[in-house]
């Protein structure tokens, strides 16, 4: 791979960083970081204190830190932004979704939840016009066999009677149609059992946990794990009647369901609008882990914490919301795209409540790209403490504190805010210390996985 030719003054920076007498330090808070791309810096000072006595346990300040600031990792998910921090993300998100299908002692989610009827389902946008695609005998609409790659996959064989207004409005209610269908699927459980809606309450339990994605023409789907509990949650099993296909055939029925619609009112010169999800429904049991399935639990845990960090990057968007249309030229926005993103914009006078243009990086949506239900399994902020604290064990230890009683010490701290991000030679010297990290990862695991199939052979 041919080496890429710095401009004069990312260079004169970069040498002024590695040169600097306080550059290992500077690369060691980077490589706590995880080599974030846009670190936030901050001032301040801690102070450990002996609460008997008074004692001064530990002292720190950022006053002999490299340019008096501590950096932090930015924590953002998405891969566009800082590909470090989105790999954090991801890794929680494989953790959430592998701890409620697999169980997980730590977050008292028992390994039994594996005899639960469970399911991997994919919801689908309908159709808004015709798009090249790569159909199952290859050979697109416009009569061409495009390549995998191709940059026109998606994108409308007839822009001129693309639907691109409803396309967009339909990410925006994306969100209450994903509501509609799950409350609609309970109604379809219980009916399924011969209860009401208060009595399936009091025998079984709908969990799950979703990530949208957005497929090339800039449409959502959501891939979701739908799983039946007992009445307590994962602890609990669910009832004799509930199983995998009976959980299917709910699916299947709450999805095409006439009450799992959102209706959109006509506006000046747009028509009143029903939207339901598309004909394209895919549902798969979840498989335990060595049964020769595609569609394990390490499977989809992967898939949905890969999709977990992308927005809509993958249609030619931009990752920040757009001040002005102009930007679309700067950026070289796809024509596809573009017109989705001026469809939000025309729209928006039209629909205020819905803030289409403010959401128009994101083709109209404005749901949260991965949610759960409260019992599917642990949570995010979960996984978060459990790092942190992970992390002042390894701080109080390195400090000499892990004997210290936590009630006998006092710790008073004064932090400020003071700005994020790096100077042209540090944005690269991160870069190269990220590449570094992620090298050392895939090594370990490519050798752990040796070590495992040396296991199995004997």
């Amino acid at each position: 791979m041919p080496e890429t030719l710095l401009d004069p003054t990312t260079l004169s920076d970069l040498l002024r960083v590695a040169s600097a007498v306080d550059y290992h330090r500077w690369e060691e808070q980077i490589r706590r970081t995880g080599g974030c791309a846009d670190p936030i810096h901050l001032t301040g000072w801690v102070v450990h204190k002996d609460k008997t006595t008074g004692e001064t346990l530990h002292h720190y300040s950022t006053e002999g830190e490299p340019g008096g600031r501590l950096r932090l990792a930015c924590g953002n998910r998405r891969a566009s932004r800082c590909p470090s921090c989105a790999r954090t993300y991801a890794g929680d998100t494989y953790h959430l979704i592998r701890a409620g299908l697999a169980g997980d002692d730590r977050r008292e989610i028992p390994a039994t939840v594996r005899d639960h009827p469970r399911v991997f389902a994919t919801l689908t946008a309908p159709s808004f016009g015709p798009v090249h695609n790569r159909p199952d005998h290859g050979v697109c609409r416009c009569g061409t066999r495009h390549a995998p790659d191709a940059p026109e996959l998606g994108t409308a064989l007839d822009p001129d009677t693309y639907d691109y207004a409803g396309a967009v409005l339909f990410n925006n209610h994306a969100g209450q149609l994903w509501q509609r269908f799950t409350n609609r699927l309970r109604r379809e459980i219980a009916a399924r059992a011969g209860l009401t809606q208060r009595e399936l309450k009091e025998r079984a339990r709908l969990s799950y946990g979703k990530v949208a994605e957005f497929q090339k023409r800039g449409a959502l789907h959501f891939h979701s794990v739908i799983r039946l509990d007992g009445p307590d949650g994962p602890n609990t099993f669910p009832p004799a009647w509930a199983t995998v296909d009976m959980l299917a055939d709910a699916i299947r029925a709450a999805a095409a369901h006439s009450y799992t619609s959102v209706s959109v009112p006509a506006a000046e010169d747009q028509p009143a609008r029903t939207f339901r999800w598309g004909t394209q429904l895919d549902i798969r049991p979840v498989k335990a882990f060595g049964d020769g399935s595609d569609i394990t639990e390490q499977a989809v845990a992967s898939y949905v914490a890969k999709y977990a960090t992308k927005a809509a990057e993958n249609t030619g968007t931009l990752d920040r919301r757009i001040g002005e249309l102009a930007e679309l030229d700067r950026h070289q926005v796809p024509d596809h795209t573009r017109r989705l993103i001026e469809a939000c914009k025309t729209l928006d006078p039209l629909y205020p409540d819905r803030r289409l243009w403010a959401w128009a990086h994101m083709l109209g949506f404005r749901g949260h790209f991965s949610s759960k239900s409260r019992r599917y399994s642990t949570t995010l902020s979960e996984l978060r403490q459990t790092r942190a604290e992970y992390r002042a064990a390894q701080e109080h230890a390195a400090l000499g504190l892990e004997d210290a009683e936590p009630d006998t010490v006092l710790v008073l701290a004064d932090w400020q805010y003071a700005g994020h991000g790096h100077t042209p030679g540090e944005s690269v010297l991160a870069a190269t210390i990220a590449r570094d990290l992620q090298l050392n990862r895939e090594t370990a695991r490519e050798a752990l996985r040796d070590q495992l199939a040396d296991e199995r052979e004997c």
